[in-house]
């Protein structure tokens, strides 16, 4: 009896040592884990917004002003600087989107529906005079970009959520310590290989 007793007390308290045992890394991919419905939220705006730019692109010219100014700023780049642009751009977005997430989630959300709305109203663009065969030049780079993104946006979400946890500290220095080793070892390493795919295919069609 005294031994069935002190396996079920054994049973009870692994869990514990497993949890104080695992690697930081291996916390902050649970924690990532347990982001999923904010991750998959973001998902859900960026393509609803994307829909909405392409089926209704005559309601977004005004983005015509932004897209000839980036693209101008892309014109004289080549090789490195021109991977290096697109890494530090794509990296912007997703740290502040984790960093300004503190703000009750507000940036995450905008930041999702305002870029899915410029995806879709360039998809458009170029299938109105190109037609859907310049779909593909996107896909290789955001099959890499879109998830780092998507990943950042969500943690970012999340951690404005913090508010609503009873112990308010403890929960924001833990959302925002996870997330921060998340951009290190996930979103960093996928925009990387993003940004070079992206500027090689730029480079080499123009």
């Amino acid at each position: 009896m005294g031994t069935k007793k002190y396996r079920s007390k054994l049973r009870g308290i692994r869990p514990n040592w497993s949890n104080k045992n695992k690697s930081i890394a291996g916390k902050a991919l649970d924690y990532l884990d347990e982001s999923r419905s904010y991750i998959f939220l973001i998902i859900g705006l960026f393509v609803l917004s994307g829909l909405i730019g392409f089926f209704f692109s005559n309601s977004f010219t005004f983005l015509n002003d932004m897209i000839k100014n980036l693209i101008k700023k892309v014109a004289d780049l080549n090789g490195f600087a021109l991977i290096a642009f697109i890494f530090w751009n794509n990296v912007k977005t997703a740290f502040f989107g984790i960093i300004l997430g503190i703000i009750l989630g507000i940036f995450p959300v905008v930041n999702a529906i305002i870029n899915g709305v410029v995806l879709g109203y360039v998809l458009k663009k170029s299938y109105a005079s190109s037609g859907i065969n310049e779909f593909w030049r996107v896909l290789p780079h955001g099959i890499f970009e879109l998830p780092a993104i998507f990943i950042s946006l969500g943690l970012g979400l999340k951690i404005g959520m913090f508010l609503f946890s009873k112990n308010k500290s403890r929960e924001l220095k833990a959302r925002l310590t996870n997330s921060l080793i998340l951009f290190v070892l996930i979103i960093i390493p996928l925009l990387i290989i993003a940004a070079i795919i992206e500027g090689l295919l730029i480079s080499f069609y123009k």
